[in-house]
């Protein structure tokens, strides 16, 4: 069983701050223009001092949130919506050259693209594109998509949940490669180790953490290794 809904006293989500010496913890950001943030997911840093997050929105018992694209300065002095609607956004990623911004929808087991046009903001596709995005991939099935992370290649390896494997897509929307995992719901993947190959991936039907080689380096973060 697992549970559904939001428990009574759910208000929103946050993005918070954590001083790894102190543990002390600030809040950053809880609403935007106003609006309380649903459900804050994924976070990837860019080089200009700000950070994109998706805010996956949450399932109530009659309808589901849309979900949003954010952007927020990492001194928690501004915030500004980037992208709406998307449909349960999760995983979020920039390419190597922080040119294009990946987003993984959970739901409908899309890849989408925006080309960065400045920190915080992106050009837009036109209808009948309803978020603005372009279309990577669409994997189709019933499977879902969760976090990703990008390879120094500029493949995005997208966690891929009921089939159970991480998906390398090219950035032309080719499936390079599927990574099969001993759980079918592997949530998120991070890069490691002094080349960049050691995959830790989470497994969270079994709450394990697993350590594989992978084929390729990742993509070094922005501030990773950075205490």
């Amino acid at each position: 069983m697992r549970p559904v809904g939001l428990a009574a006293d759910y208000s929103g989500g946050s993005i918070q701050r954590v001083d790894i010496a102190t543990g002390n913890v600030t809040t950053l950001y809880d609403r935007c223009d106003g609006r309380r943030l649903s459900g804050p997911n994924d976070i990837v840093f860019d080089n200009q001092g700000g950070f994109y997050f998706t805010d996956t929105g949450r399932a109530r018992e009659f309808h589901r949130d849309h979900g949003a694209i954010y952007y927020g300065k990492a001194d928690g002095s501004s915030i500004k919506r980037v992208v709406f609607p998307l449909l349960a956004p999760n995983g979020i990623g920039l390419s190597p050259d922080l040119s294009t911004l990946y987003v993984a929808e959970m739901e409908t087991a899309r890849l989408w693209s925006y080309t960065i046009a400045g920190p915080g903001a992106v050009h837009r596709m036109p209808f009948p594109s309803q978020n603005g995005g372009e279309l990577i991939i669409g994997l189709g099935g019933f499977q879902r998509l969760d976090s990703l992370k990008i390879a120094a290649s500029g493949n995005i390896c997208v966690s891929t949940l009921v089939t159970g494997c991480i998906t390398v897509v090219s950035p032309r929307g080719e499936v390079v490669d599927q990574v099969w995992m001993p759980d079918i719901y592997p949530t998120n993947l991070g890069f490691a180790g002094q080349d960049l190959q050691d995959a830790f991936v989470t497994l969270s039907l079994t709450g394990q953490i697993g350590r594989l080689r992978w084929p390729e380096k990742g993509l070094r973060l922005q501030h990773q290794g950075v205490a």
